[in-house]
């Protein structure tokens, strides 16, 4: 009996040996693949550093500037030199002005030299429109081309007087008027100034140059004097429609010959109608009469 119970005893300590090594779970090792995964974060932080690092500290524009330089010493060594400056086009713009913008003398390094800034600079002279500015070598020359402003009007404005260009913008320089031009008048005048040419003009008809004063009326409307500034025509322009007031006008002109007469004033401001002043003459002139001036409808 006893013997039994020591078997019996024997065989539940196997089984539950058995059972206790069938429920253990043996997992996979992952430190392999945790350090490879460490290891590439940590390469990734400290590229990232390096890059950071050489961006905060220009270390590879300085690396470039530097053999730049090195190039730029053997070029001139070897006779990449400035001999001469060309300049075509200018007129009123002093060699003076461009030298003092320019900052350059004979000997410089031709390599160096950055056309493009050098048109920047250039094209910021008060007279200066457009530049071109390029290299030639052997002889090492520097070109500069000017296109420089034309002077289309005076403006008058506060008893002074300022020269605009074709865009109707002020030249800031002094201008000495040397032949007849065109005057315009008022506030205002020069920002409305290439409106009003374009309405005027006509290539059929060259009646633009017989007009000598143009005054802007209260920031809404022109009033023209041809011919003559003391004893011309006085055109009054409307506020809108201007080019096809003035193509009637000329239209009339070719038909009737209205600037021939002798006339004070063309008012074009009604739609339908041109309303028109005579000039009197002496003869006419009664010694007290206070009575205006004979007006025409035509």
């Amino acid at each position: 009996m006893a013997k039994e119970k020591q078997n019996t005893a024997g065989e539940s300590t196997k089984n539950k040996t058995s059972d206790n090594g069938n429920n253990i779970l043996r997992l996979e090792r992952e430190w392999p693949w945790r350090l490879l995964g460490s290891v590439a974060v940590l390469l990734f932080i400290v590229f990232w550093a390096g890059v950071v690092l050489t961006l905060k500290n220009d270390l590879v524009n300085k690396k470039i500037a530097f053999w730049q330089n090195e190039l730029y010493e053997w070029a001139a060594a070897q006779g990449f030199v400035l001999d001469d400056i060309v300049v075509s086009g200018r007129e009123k713009t002093s060699l003076e002005e461009i030298n003092r913008l320019l900052q350059l003398k004979r000997g410089d390094n031709i390599l160096k030299i950055d056309v493009y800034d050098l048109k920047q600079k250039l094209e910021q002279l008060p007279w200066v429109k457009q530049v071109s500015v390029r290299k030639s070598f052997f002889p090492n020359v520097l070109h500069i081309d000017m296109q420089e402003k034309e002077v289309r009007a005076i403006w008058q404005i506060n008893e002074k007087f300022y020269p605009l260009d074709a865009d109707g913008k002020v030249i800031e320089a002094e201008y000495h008027v040397s032949e007849p031009i065109l005057l315009i008048v008022g506030a205002g005048a020069p920002e409305n100034f290439t409106k009003l040419m374009e309405a005027l003009a006509d290539d059929k008809y060259d009646y633009l140059s017989h007009v000598k004063v143009a005054n802007f009326i209260s920031g809404r409307r022109w009033n023209l004097i041809l011919n003559d500034i003391r004893e011309g025509i006085t055109v009054k322009l409307p506020e809108e429609n201007i080019r096809a007031a003035w193509k009637k006008l000329l239209k009339l002109n070719e038909t009737k010959g209205i600037f021939k007469r002798k006339l004070t004033i063309i008012d074009l401001r009604l739609p339908h109608k041109i309303v028109v002043k005579i000039r009197k003459t002496s003869r006419d002139k009664a010694p007290l009469s206070g009575k205006p001036a004979a007006e025409q409808n035509i």
